[in-house]
């Protein structure tokens, strides 16, 4: 089949020219027939930053349910983050995760080794041991508070040809709080996070990365201070990258409720971080678009605002998401989408394409309804609301992982 370049095949050749080449792949031609010119072809999406709980969290996610609700979502790579129990921090450590991905995935999924023994910002991990295991470092879900260890750190990752991906929040700004410091957090009484614990962190990592010259990714980026400062440093030529999510370009701090689903970290910011997201998109500041799937319990997400966890489920709505209220409405192109969702990933990551792809029908309206996912997370801001676009089949290395319930 070759590989795919970022634009996306239509009509009903291509999917006939498809139809028995690949193990498990058939479409019933006669069912879909007045719908088949209308269905597309993309290559499979690639997340580069998911949270799949396993080891250790195995009631919030597991390798199973993360990838195959992956596979709904038409993604065909993920790479998971290191925030779970034990920590992958060692070669011993990964394994056990390793292990898991072999035993069940549906999907490619490739994690990150941590920066630092425990995510505690201390020791460095084995970052030695690790590289041919891990696709990359991060301490995802912690900011490296100390210049010196995100320094050793970075000197280390380059002289192993690796990537620091960063999570960037200074704790000291933080002062308790749990959503953007802006007008909603005041007129409704809540402890706000400002926007500088982001952006500071951001600015003191690309001193170093200047200094230092190693490859270098910084999660999911919320403020408009962050896209000018990655913005400044590509212009430098520096080797720098960075992805912000789904719900970051579409939703801002106005549209907050008082409920869980609407609590992530970083916060929904201002309506200006908002469109300086979407600028940072359509000029290429912005590589790419990541989920940050971050599923827990009922229980959990049920305690409002301020006393739920941090953390939505992403993975199974955002090509919908993005496709209905950025493509539908002008903001970008289709296959400025489908760079930001599979090709560019993909590029940065150095992740194969292989034989990946899904098969989309995009005249189709569904209402999203959380007890449908195939997640165990069910906390989505989306909840009820009107989409365009339904994944039909996925498939990976010429199998078929998906299979929408009406074909």
């Amino acid at each position: 089949m070759g590989t795919f370049v970022s634009k996306v095949t239509a009509n009903k050749s291509a999917l006939q020219a498809l139809n028995g080449c690949y193990k498990g792949f058939s479409f019933d031609f006669g069912a879909l027939s007045s719908k088949i010119d209308d269905l597309v072809i993309f290559p499979g999406f690639c997340d580069v930053h998911v949270h799949f709980r396993e080891p250790g969290f195995f009631y919030k996610e597991s390798i199973e349910t993360g990838s195959k609700c992956g596979a709904r979502g038409g993604y065909t790579a993920v790479c998971t983050m290191p925030n779970l129990n034990p920590v992958p921090d060692s070669v011993e450590n990964l394994k056990i995760q390793l292990d898991l991905i072999e035993k069940s995935s549906v999907i490619n999924v490739y994690p990150y080794g941590s920066i630092t023994v425990g995510q505690k910002g201390e020791i460095l991990a084995d970052l030695d041991g690790m590289k041919d295991l891990a696709i990359a470092f991060s301490d995802d879900g912690r900011g490296v508070q100390s210049d010196e260890m995100m320094q050793t750190a970075m000197k280390k990752a380059k002289a192993l040809g690796k990537m620091i991906v960063a999570h960037c929040e200074v704790n000291s700004l933080l002062k308790g709080g749990y959503i953007h410091d802006g007008e909603y957090c005041k007129t409704h009484g809540h402890k706000g996070i400002c926007s500088a614990s982001e952006y500071e962190q951001i600015a003191r990592d690309l001193k170093l990365v200047e200094k230092i010259g190693c490859s270098y990714h910084v999660c999911h980026i919320s403020t408009k201070e962050s896209v000018e400062l990655i913005r400044q440093a590509k212009a430098r030529g520096l080797d720098v990258s960075c992805e912000t999510a789904p719900h970051y370009l579409v939703l801002d701090d106005g549209d907050l409720q008082e409920d869980g689903k609407f609590k992530m970290n970083p916060p929904l910011r201002g309506v200006e971080d908002r469109l300086a997201l979407i600028e940072g998109i359509k000029d290429g500041t912005i590589d790419m678009i990541a989920t940050d799937h971050a599923p827990h319990s009922k229980e959990e997400k049920s305690r409002g605002l301020s006393g739920s966890a941090f953390g939505i489920v992403g993975l199974e709505t955002a090509f919908a998401v993005c496709y209905t209220k950025l493509v539908k409405t002008g903001v970008i192109t289709l296959e400025k989408l489908i760079d930001l969702l599979a090709i560019n990933p993909r590029k940065r990551f150095n992740i194969p394409l292989g034989n990946d792809f899904s098969v989309w029908d995009l005249n189709r309206c569904f209402t999203v309804n959380p007890e449908e996912f195939l997640s165990k997370g069910r906390a989505t801001p989306f909840e009820g609301e009107e989409l365009f676009g339904v994944n039909l089949m996925t498939v990976v290395d010429g199998k078929t992982v998906y299979l929408e319930k009406k074909i």
